[in-house]
């Protein structure tokens, strides 16, 4: 489903997963079949992956086998590597529950060559798609049982409840299995590498791919709606704020830097305030990841004499950025470069125009900035 919504979304990748087949070695284990499909209600893409027949049938293969498939292929490094983790995810759950090593886990449904061909040509078209940032609905929790090679499982089949800790769930009053161990885990591949904001943009193109069951009185349909990417990337981040009126100036700097030190810290900004009793006191601000928001929460307790703290989460825009080294008679520039909507821009880092003694050196700098602009810079 996930294939089809995606090839129902990008048609002009649907000629390309037939080559990955051949790169993974084994074209004529599998044939790859994609129709247009209506239900009576949507219209989309309906994508089958169907043993060949030279496949074996659907004996259990191991993880470490499928690894070294994997490894052993043509597959482009980023497939192969979207790949392995995938199956990995899938592997670290199934061996939690069966209390065996990762490398000991055998896959049966999941080992067939239909369903690793499955799960190769996702990893190509989510490689392929330059994905940026995801979102995604609560899931359906679904209901019953469900036969597998280890006999009737409940549903959701423990693996997927799994892979699947701490996400959102909904009943929609539809039994059966509506999330399949596969599906999670490239949800959680995607949840897991790529930021999860629940933000709208320019829509680009929606996709609809279907399942093979059939549900009473709904769909069963897998939605993707694609987003262009502006000229700024958005994302959320959390803000810290609290004020201070009892800490000396010299403690409340030596602990604002080391709560600037913080892994995930963005920036500390202080202002001055008038408090209560007419004291003196700072306002202090900490912009930092929402990942990062209990350790810098903690540091903020350590290292300053606040008894309580704001919490606060809002969204930021980017422009796309990155530093670069230049160098110049001998001599390693540091610059910063933007693309903004007239342009790219550069600057130099304040430590390089710190250590600037001469004219000679000033011209370097310049003339390092002018590099930068023009992608002439050696890159870290």
């Amino acid at each position: 489903m996930f294939i089809a919504a995606m090839l129902d979304s990008c048609p002009e990748l649907a000629s390309e997963l037939e080559p990955q087949i051949e790169l993974a070695g084994f074209p004529n284990l599998v044939s790859l079949q994609l129709e247009n499909f209506n239900d009576g209600i949507l219209t989309g893409k309906r994508f089958k992956v169907e043993a060949g027949s030279n496949a074996e049938g659907h004996e259990h293969r191991h993880y470490s086998e499928i690894k070294s498939l994997i490894l052993n292929s043509n597959l482009d490094t980023r497939t192969a590597e979207i790949t392995l983790e995938i199956f990995q995810i899938i592997a670290i759950a199934e061996a939690e529950i069966h209390g065996k090593a990762v490398d000991e886990i055998a896959f049966h449904e999941v080992g067939a060559w239909d369903s690793i061909a499955d799960i190769i040509c996702s990893s190509y078209l989510i490689a392929k798609s330059k994905i940026k940032s995801i979102s995604h609905s609560s899931l359906p929790l679904g209901g019953g049982r469900i036969k597998s090679a280890h006999g009737l499982l409940p549903i959701p089949a423990p693996a997927t409840s799994l892979i699947l800790k701490g996400f959102d769930f909904h009943d929609d009053g539809i039994s059966g299995e509506r999330v399949t161990p596969t599906g999670a885990a490239i949800l959680k591949y995607l949840c897991t590498h790529f930021e999860t904001r629940n933000r709208g943009g320019k829509l680009a193109s929606q996709g609809f791919g279907f399942g093979s069951k059939k549900f009473n009185g709904a769909s069963n349909v897998l939605r993707i709606l694609r987003f262009q990417d502006g000229v700024s990337h958005q994302n959320l981040i959390e803000i810290i704020e609290f004020e201070i009126d009892d800490q000396s100036p010299e403690e409340l700097a030596i602990g604002l830097e080391k709560i600037r030190a913080t892994e995930g810290v963005i920036d500390v900004i202080q202002y001055a305030i008038l408090g209560k009793k007419n004291r003196m006191g700072s306002s202090i601000r900490i912009l930092c990841s929402r990942e990062a928001s209990e350790t810098v929460a903690l540091a903020c307790f350590r290292y300053s004499t606040t008894l309580g703290l704001r919490h606060s989460v809002i969204h930021r825009s980017l422009l796309e950025r990155k530093k670069s080294i230049v160098t110049l008679n001998n001599k390693s520039y540091h610059v910063k470069t933007a693309i903004r909507p007239e342009g790219k821009t550069a600057k130099a880092e304040i430590d390089d125009l710190i250590t600037t003694k001469s004219q000679g050196e000033l011209a370097d700098l310049k003339q390092a900035i002018e590099h930068a602009q023009l992608d002439k810079e050696k890159k870290t």
